[in-house]
């Protein structure tokens, strides 16, 4: 009887297999590439330009291939960077793909493949101010095969299927843009893979 009971409330409340990939505290289970700064700060993770204005990516130790993950972003300055996935790195060459994370009418959302073919698909100018500048957004990202959906704040961004996309794996990847002068946070970055 307490088994059924106890099945009973797991078929109203199934167990949430997504895994926080940021504790809030310190950058367990990131990598540092480049020379920009990276750091928590009241439980946030803030990215930050360096005095060396380059290029800087915080990257997964884990490969990720089919999973949707979720977080938050708040751009404090400028706000270039972005999000990469099956993505793999030497010192701040990056290759792999990019949801795009920029001030509005910058394409967030829209997929863009690092020294490689560019942008694939850019969301419609409908959505040029969804991102809110100064303000926290959701973005939610659904990698499965060679599918890939972004939504941004609860709209869906973009759908696009690519072969190139679907043979890769790699690592979750979050870039700050180079140039200087650009500060970012995050929070609840968490992530459920799909089998």
């Amino acid at each position: 009887m307490v088994q059924i009971f106890l099945l009973f409330i797991l078929s109203l409340n199934p167990i949430d297999k997504s895994k926080l990939l940021f504790n809030g505290k310190d950058l367990d289970g990131w990598k540092i590439y480049g020379t920009e700064k990276w750091y928590v700060q009241d439980g946030e993770l803030v990215c930050e330009s360096g005095p060396n204005k380059e290029y800087g990516y915080l990257a997964t130790n884990q490969n990720y291939k089919n999973f949707i993950l979720e977080l938050d972003f708040f751009q404090e300055s400028d706000g270039n960077s972005g999000v990469f996935f099956r993505s793999s790195i030497e010192g701040t060459k990056i290759s792999g793909w990019q949801v795009e994370v920029a001030p509005p009418g910058l394409h967030s959302g829209g997929i863009y493949e690092s020294y490689g073919r560019g942008w694939l698909i850019k969301p419609s100018k409908k959505y040029d101010d969804i991102v809110k500048m100064m303000s926290w957004n959701k973005m939610k990202i659904k990698v499965l095969n060679e599918n890939i959906t972004t939504w941004i704040n609860g709209k869906k961004m973009i759908q696009i299927s690519d072969s190139k996309i679907g043979e890769a794996n790699g690592s979750i990847a979050l870039q700050i843009h180079d140039g200087g002068g650009i500060k970012v946070r995050w929070r609840n970055i968490r992530v459920k893979e799909i089998d």
